[in-house]
């Protein structure tokens, strides 16, 4: 047959998946399994849609084979989110976002505006604020959003998804007045429901249909792709969400991967699992592991300390379980051979989930990967006991950049020793695994990677880095968004990197991660994304939507 040489811009017909597909002429680059930088020159891909060949500046001369010119563009793995939460991401984008907003007055201004432009909405649902972000660092009060809507329920969810705020009207719907107690591990004021408390109100919120799930799935599904995020884990799956992406992968629509977290015990009992799945759709699909959660998150005071909040000595925070309910809960989910990952954001939070994870590897040893979400804040003297346990660290580089002004605050001078540590956690021995906790931070990797290696944000701030000794090279920056994000969820053998065998899931992109400043990286756009040898998202040629195909 002759050989076929297709424009990087075009679509390979469906027709063509009976044929080896050579993408030459790339200036590729990955992190190898010990993360440094490897280049490459070309990927030729079987029929199957994984990887053939790696080539290094070889030439080959094949038959039946098409080949993609790849005029020397940077070409990439598929990047993985080691955390993220994939139908929230998609939600997110449908309904009211407060992302940005820089005062209670915006907030109240862009609450107004969707409650015009959405009369038929029953209730109004938003995410997305930080009180940390507007000069007067306030929570917004139930006062505050009755003065905009109160002929509805509105309910908007802070940006970490660990408060809300609710005005009089869904405080009613939901049966909740003001001297309605709090439960354990949550907090009651004015409207403003923390953590656990959080449960007295988002039952009532009308749960989505089908219809608005699926919508919610193939929008995340287009956010991930169109930057360069090829898999995920999905950290706190529900019955809806895992509903909505089998539907995906039985229509042939799920374009991405999923390693998927159960949210709790009690998902399982509602889906009915008693052990993983095997990995479903051609790999696009898999329930392995099962989240818990041991406290809050720092910016609500909901973060667990061993000693009190800087800048609120009257709290240590919101612990969630007792030591006895942590193993209780956990030694079932590994006993039905799931793995466990659990949310730990303060050093209180962490020390007791490494104590457990510690009791658990006694019981099964330390090849269960055992996951830590966050490890935000560690007591340096806790640290050493990571790896020793087997645990994975599973960070989010951009919670660094967007936090430390809040963590110096909450913690005061003494104690960011162990904060947002992951050089110090990687020369401990332990496995880290990179990530964003969409749609708390964008989606969007490659700031990720920018601060992974500057410890700054995308205006070069502050100078030097914070804390600049916990920056990691780029190559292992790339490899905790795509090998370490792979092996956190037991993929190791299917993604995260182009090597032979491996699904053939890459990106082109429009610059070279190793020529630019951190500031540049974290601007890359991405131009295609492929996945199992199948261009699947095009940055249109405006610039602005996506190409879909495939």
């Amino acid at each position: 047959m002759k050989m076929h040489f297709l424009a990087l811009g075009a679509l390979l017909a469906s027709t063509a998946a009976s044929a080896d597909i050579l993408i030459s002429n790339v200036n590729g680059i990955q992190a190898d399994a010990n993360g440094n930088v490897e280049h490459f020159t070309g990927i030729l891909i079987g029929n199957d849609g994984k990887v053939k060949r790696l080539l290094h500046g070889e030439m080959l001369k094949l038959r039946d084979t098409d080949v993609v010119d790849g005029r020397g563009q940077t070409v990439m793995p598929g990047l993985i989110d080691a955390h993220g939460h994939f139908m929230e991401l998609g939600y997110a984008a449908l309904q009211l976002d407060l992302t940005g907003t820089s005062s209670l007055a915006d907030l109240q201004g862009r609450l107004k505006a969707y409650a015009a432009a959405n009369p038929q909405a029953r209730w109004i649902v938003g995410r997305g604020w930080n009180q940390e972000l507007w000069p007067v660092k306030n929570f917004p009060t139930a006062a505050d959003l009755d003065a905009v809507v109160s002929d509805r329920p509105v309910v908007l969810r802070r940006v970490d998804g660990h408060a809300l705020v609710a005005n009089s009207t869904a405080m009613r719907a939901a049966g909740v007045s003001a001297s309605t107690p709090a439960p354990a591990g949550g907090r009651v004021e004015n409207g403003l429901f923390v953590d656990n408390a959080m449960d007295l109100i988002e039952p009532k919120i009308p749960q989505a249909t089908d219809a608005e799930a699926d919508a919610a799935a193939a929008k995340a599904q287009e956010i991930m792709l169109g930057f360069g995020l090829t898999a995920a884990g999905d950290m706190g799956t529900d019955p809806s969400g895992w509903a909505a992406m089998n539907r995906a992968g039985e229509a042939g629509r799920l374009n991405v991967r999923i390693m998927s977290y159960s949210f709790g015990l009690d998902t399982l009992k509602a889906i009915a699992l008693s052990a993983p799945t095997d990995w479903k759709y051609g790999d696009r699909l898999h329930m392995g592991g099962v989240k818990f959660y041991a406290d809050g998150a720092l910016g609500s005071r909901g973060a667990w300390l061993k000693q009190p909040y800087s800048d609120k000595p009257d709290t240590h925070g919101l612990k969630f379980h007792s030591d006895a309910e942590m193993r209780d809960i956990t030694g079932k989910a590994a006993a039905m051979g799931f793995q466990v990952a659990t949310h730990a954001i303060g050093d209180a939070a962490n020390a007791q989930a490494i104590a457990d994870y510690e009791g658990l590897s006694r019981q099964y040893g330390t090849d269960r990967r055992w996951r830590i979400e966050h490890a935000q804040v560690v007591d340096p003297i806790d640290i050493p006991r990571i790896a020793k346990a087997g645990i994975i660290a599973s960070m989010q580089p951009t919670h660094q950049t967007s936090d430390r002004l809040m963590a110096e605050k909450r913690l005061g001078p003494d104690r960011l020793a162990g904060a947002y540590a992951w050089t110090t956690i990687l020369n401990s021995g332990a496995k880290l695994a990179f990530g964003s906790d969409f749609p708390v931070e964008s989606p969007n990797p490659f700031p990720g990677i920018s601060a992974a290696i500057s410890r700054q944000d995308l205006n070069g701030q502050p100078p030097g880095g914070w804390r600049p000794q916990e920056s990691v090279s780029l190559g292992r920056a790339l490899h905790g968004f795509s090998r370490g994000a792979a092996y956190a969820g037991f993929a190791e053998d299917r993604i995260g990197s182009l090597d032979p065998g491996m699904w053939a899931d890459f990106i082109f992109v429009d610059r070279d991660p190793t020529k630019v400043d951190p500031q540049s990286l974290g601007h890359t756009q991405v131009l295609e994304t492929w996945v199992a040898g199948k261009k699947v998202w095009a940055k249109s040629s405006k610039g602005a939507g996506a190409e879909r195909g495939l």
